[in-house]
């Protein structure tokens, strides 16, 4: 039939209208359900996915919620946890920024350097939002935000954000880009678990290499030692001939008392040979002191006679 097509599509016109109308008459569940109560009866409004109809915002008392993968203008960030910027001052986001809108200056104390900006710009005006400096950034330090109402008279210095305007919490971030953020949170605590892991690595293998070391250097003394034992051996043997050699050429009484005193001498431990031998002496001594004796009634005896 001749202009059936046209008829179909203002039905579905039609059908819109009164969906609309509809919606704006219950206020619950589509169009207002989940929204965010604001101050001067202003609210931020969640579309669900089963709405249907035309949907009107009376902006700027009503405003979409952006999707989480909305960008715009970067912003920094302030680690809550740590109480520092995660900005390191690198340089990466300005080098590959395609219109050029990043301008850093890095911190100095006492003429040296200092891993942190002490300056921070960003031209609105230019920037693209392209969000290479957030790819490229190796410290997770600048994000894109969801703030696009930076409408202004004038352009400079209106447009050019610094430091302090550039800078939010942590926790802001987070409750822009929930998904990512959990992403993240997830992937530096395995990093941490990681590194964690190599430290207590290094540890083990540090204390066992300690452990080689000392074993290494105790191996000479406890050679020391053992050549210590041997020579008191030997020392111990030759006592032990040299009391046999005595008894031998005294002969009776004195080798009887020199054998007890090389079996004295050989029972003692390696620590008593000295006060082994000094016996020793002592009976030699004692020996030399009764032939002398013997020699001396003799030749008394002789001459008397």
């Amino acid at each position: 039939m001749f202009g059936s097509g046209l008829l179909k599509g203002l039905g579905i016109t039609l059908k819109h209208v009164r969906d609309t109308f509809t919606d704006d008459a219950q206020k619950t569940p589509s169009r207002y359900e989940g929204m965010v109560e604001q101050a001067a009866n202003r609210r931020v409004i969640k579309q669900p996915l089963s709405q249907e109809g035309i949907l009107t915002v009376q902006y700027p008392e009503e405003k979409r919620l952006v999707p989480e993968r909305f960008r715009y203008i970067p912003m920094l960030l302030f680690d809550t946890e740590t109480n520092e910027d995660r900005c390191t001052a690198c340089g990466i986001c300005a080098k590959v920024c395609p219109p050029q809108c990043i301008w850093i200056v890095r911190d100095m104390k006492d003429g040296k350097s200092i891993p942190r900006p002490a300056e921070f710009f960003i031209d609105a005006t230019v920037c693209m939002s392209c969000s290479f400096c957030v790819e490229f950034c190796p410290f997770d330090a600048i994000k894109m935000n969801h703030d696009y109402e930076l409408a202004s008279f004038e352009r400079y210095p209106n447009l050019v954000y610094d430091k302090a305007e550039l800078t939010v919490p942590l926790e802001y971030y987070a409750a822009l880009w929930p998904t990512q953020f959990a992403a993240e949170q997830k992937r530096r605590a395995e990093e941490a678990e990681a590194e964690r892991q190599r430290a207590e690595q290094k540890a083990a293998a540090d204390a066992a290499k300690k452990a080689a070391a000392e074993a290494k250097a105790a191996a000479p003394a406890a050679g020391a030692a053992t050549s210590g034992a041997d020579r008191a051996a030997e020392l111990k043997r030759k006592a032990q001939e040299a009391a046999a050699a005595r008894a031998a050429a005294a002969g009776g009484e004195s080798a009887a008392a020199a054998e007890a005193a090389g079996d004295a001498i050989a029972a003692a431990p390696a620590a008593a040979v000295d006060d082994a031998e000094a016996a020793a002496k002592k009976a030699r001594i004692e020996e030399m002191k009764r032939k002398a004796q013997e020699a001396a009634a003799k030749r008394k005896a002789e001459a008397g006679e």
